[in-house]
């Protein structure tokens, strides 16, 4: 309790010395999506992080209905961040969301699932600490346009990097177009796009992120990868809302836009989240070993509980009808579920890049950066440790070319679902290891699986598509 009040001290101070006229409180939905609202910072004091603050819970996807709509934020001290997208001197908060009535934290307040998940490691001796580090894609783009109606649908993205306008009157063209699939790493001017990668690298890293590298990624039309280091469950979900945010508002600054859906461009890679995890206990890596890759035997289980678990885990890691479209062969992202060194067209990969054991992890290939990270990290955890538990063997490691083996080959190795209905269903079938310590609850699973059928799956399927008329308007 005293580090929480020396925190809050510490916030309040920073407001006092920095003229601070404006404090901005975020929290996530259960979608996935920040939400905040502002106050002056006249009426900000110790007072907030005891009594929180109301807002309608009704309002937010898959909370509350009308008439049970109150709910509570209480702002935690050591997530203080200044925003520098707003003009007015601004620090932003992130909350933790509460039952108004009992002060108890909701139980489908992603954050809460996080905290519930870091809770449990703890509990069961195994470790007590999960580092997670994301590695999210995204694309930069200069105009989007989109719309859907009862009789009209399309969508419309460019950028000047895109190899679709290399015959297009730019006045004048300069031609340096990345060809697709071959956006790796091209230096300037063939990658136009280091200024405003280095600018959100700042921006970053003045919000207090530790950022490893930032650099162009596979597909033309700007896609770009920007890493954070390693950092515990809960730190770096927050980080990852905090990263995301930035690199949006930088952009727009810039007068740009950025979007992390999966497959926003046909024929070329799409835009995926790789996850690197690993077990810490008492401030040791419990990865490393003399295993397969150099891994332990608690590594080997934890490839294990995410091999079985898959399906289920697409839920929350690929959690759109778009992620769907990106997890297909022949576009880098993974469809097979087996595990490898050094190979990225396994599922689970072993980095080689390191033989120290603090380095020593498990990188998980299918996720992508639509996913509400304190959902799909508490989920990957707790797949892992449930493969830990029971000891569940992950099998022989497949150490080829997936993406060149013959049908022969691959008829024993299983596949990702192949749709966001089929993950949904795999995680109605399968998410008994998911209830432990009553990190995710039935009801939030129930409502998850429900409310993706009916606001996103069920409309989608309603709708024709340009490609249809392409296909069939002249049946």
């Amino acid at each position: 309790m005293s580090s929480r009040n020396d925190a809050i001290k510490k916030v309040l101070s920073f407001v006092k010395e920095n003229e601070i006229k404006f404090i901005d409180f975020k929290f996530m939905d259960f979608p996935g999506q920040w939400q905040h609202f502002t106050i002056p910072a006249v009426h900000f004091s110790e007072d907030t992080f005891e009594d929180g603050l109301g807002f309608d819970g009704s309002s937010l996807r898959g909370w509350k209905t009308i008439d049970s709509s109150d709910m509570l934020i209480i702002p935690d001290p050591e997530t203080m961040f200044v925003d520098q997208f707003i003009e007015a001197p601004t620090i932003s908060l992130i909350c933790d969301v509460y039952e108004p009535a009992t002060k108890e934290k909701y139980s489908r307040c992603p954050r809460n699932i996080a905290q519930k998940a870091e809770s449990y490691l703890k509990s069961t001796g195994v470790a007590d600490t999960a580092f997670f580090g994301p590695e999210a894609e995204f694309f930069v783009f200069d105009d989007v346009r989109y719309e859907s109606a009862p009789n009209t649908a399309f969508y419309y993205v460019d950028s000047v990097e895109g190899q679709w306008n290399t015959g297009s009157d730019e006045g004048p063209n300069l031609g340096y177009k990345p060809r697709y699939k071959e956006g790796y790493f091209p230096v300037p001017p063939t990658d136009s796009l280091m200024d405003l990668r280095n600018q959100m690298v700042l921006n970053l890293m003045d919000a207090g992120l530790n950022v490893e590298a930032q650099h162009h990624e596979v597909a033309s039309g700007g896609q770009c990868e920007i890493d954070l280091l390693f950092q515990p469950l809960l730190k770096q979900a927050d980080n990852l809302l905090k990263f995301k945010y930035i690199v949006k508002n930088t952009a727009k600054m810039a007068g740009r836009t950025v979007t992390y859906m999966p497959k926003p461009i046909m024929n070329d890679n799409g835009s995926g989240m790789h996850v690197h995890a690993s077990l810490w206990k008492e401030g040791k890596p419990l990865f490393a070993g003399n295993g397969y890759a150099g891994l332990s035997e608690s590594a080997m289980y934890f490839m294990g509980g995410i091999l079985k678990h898959a399906g289920a885990l697409l839920a929350f890691t690929n959690p759109t009808t778009n992620s769907y479209k990106r997890l297909v062969p022949g576009y880098e992202a993974p469809v097979r579920l087996a595990y490898s060194q050094s190979n990225r067209s396994a599922a689970l990969r072993i980095p080689l890049y390191s033989n120290s054991p603090k380095s020593k992890r498990v990188e998980f290939r299918c996720p992508d950066p639509s996913a509400n990270p304190y959902l799909a990290f508490a989920a990957i955890m707790m797949a892992g440790l449930d493969g830990i538990q029971n000891r569940i063997d992950p099998g022989e490691p497949l150490d080829k070319n997936i993406y060149d083996m013959d049908p022969e080959e691959l008829k024993n190795v299983p596949s990702t679902p192949e749709s966001l209905n089929a993950a949904l269903r795999a995680l109605a079938d399968d998410h008994e290891f998911l209830l432990k310590g009553d990190v995710f609850t039935e009801d939030v699973i129930k409502t998850w699986i429900d409310y993706k059928f009916d606001r996103e799956i069920k409309p989608m399927a309603l709708q024709p598509t340009p490609q249809e008329f392409a296909l069939y308007f002249d049946t």
